[in-house]
């Protein structure tokens, strides 16, 4: 067991090793820890220097920045600065638990079609090509103009920012798993032919208990990979659907719904659109980046 254990700690150190010698994947890390950490600096802002995202000054409408707001007043004089924090919690927050929420979906459908085959197999991969056939960001549109009062929930839910949240977690979730299955898949149909997994059967392991013990771990590297691509994928998508008024719903602040509100004023306030139209695009492309970094570090080849 201890042998076990070293081996496995000396493979993620070779793995950590092969990432930082990815110089972009390391800057995308860097990048995205920083952006964590502007978001969640919005507790402290909060806190201690009593801005609240919400609170509207009309007499302080498109303030410039100045001492007291550093990035400036939007359109209802709030604080430019502590509603693009605000917002990043939201949007990085959407883009992590749909990513896991859809991404674990698609992790059981595809490596239960994998492992099991035949009918299965052939089921659960048409259901998934049938989804990608939908047309995607018109499925989200339509989903998201669903009613919430029609399936039972009370009007003061129905519009407040947590139910916005909650519908477009459950929205993306439910339609973007498919990518992540097909890998699954093909990566189990790899692994469960190798001779250990045979052993693991014929000694009369469950199925089950042979998937989460020697299946799963060894289709981890194109799973977590794949994981970190989806997030910046979700992340845009969680955007344009705020953008297009079908999102997380204001005053609650996200980058998606700060463009849409910015949209009109562009000639007369073009910063309050830069901002979050900013931080959006260094969020996918860092999350992109990272992902490259990440199929390096895991991929053995990198190392000839």
């Amino acid at each position: 067991m201890r042998l076990g254990t070293e081996a496995a700690l000396g493979v993620w150190r070779l793995r950590w090793r092969r990432f930082r010698r990815h110089r972009t994947g390391m800057a995308a890390l860097a990048v995205l820890v920083l952006l964590a950490a502007f978001a969640l600096a919005a507790y402290p802002m909060e806190w201690f220097g009593g801005l609240d995202p919400d609170a509207t000054d009309l007499f302080s409408r498109f303030d410039p920045p100045s001492s007291g707001h550093w990035l400036g007043t939007d359109e209802a004089g709030r604080d430019e600065l502590v509603r693009l924090m605000v917002g990043g919690q939201i949007s990085l927050l959407v883009g992590l638990l749909a990513t896991v929420i859809g991404g674990t979906l698609g992790l059981l459908i595809g490596i239960t079609a994998g492992y099991f085959g035949g009918r299965v197999d052939a089921v659960l991969m048409r259901f998934t090509d049938g989804m990608i056939t939908l047309p995607l960001l018109p499925l989200l549109i339509v989903l998201g103009a669903v009613d919430l009062t029609k399936l039972g929930f009370s009007a003061d839910f129905a519009h407040s920012g947590a139910a916005g949240f909650w519908r477009i977690v459950v929205i993306i979730s439910i339609v973007d798993w498919t990518s992540i299955a097909r890998i699954v898949r093909a990566a189990t149909l790899s692994v469960k032919e190798r001779d250990y997994v045979r052993a693991a059967r014929a000694s009369g392991g469950r199925a089950g208990y042979v998937m989460l013990s020697h299946v799963l771990p060894n289709v981890a590297t194109p799973v977590i990979v794949s994981f970190t691509l989806t997030v910046g994928r979700v992340i845009l998508f969680e955007s344009v659907l705020s953008f297009l008024g079908f999102g997380v719903v204001p005053p609650t602040p996200s980058w998606g719904n700060m463009l849409n509100n910015a949209q009109e004023l562009v000639t007369t306030a073009p910063a309050l659109a830069v901002y979050p139209g900013l931080l959006i695009f260094l969020t996918v492309i860092a999350a992109n980046f990272l992902g490259d970094g990440l199929q390096h570090a895991f991929d053995p080849r990198s190392e000839r």
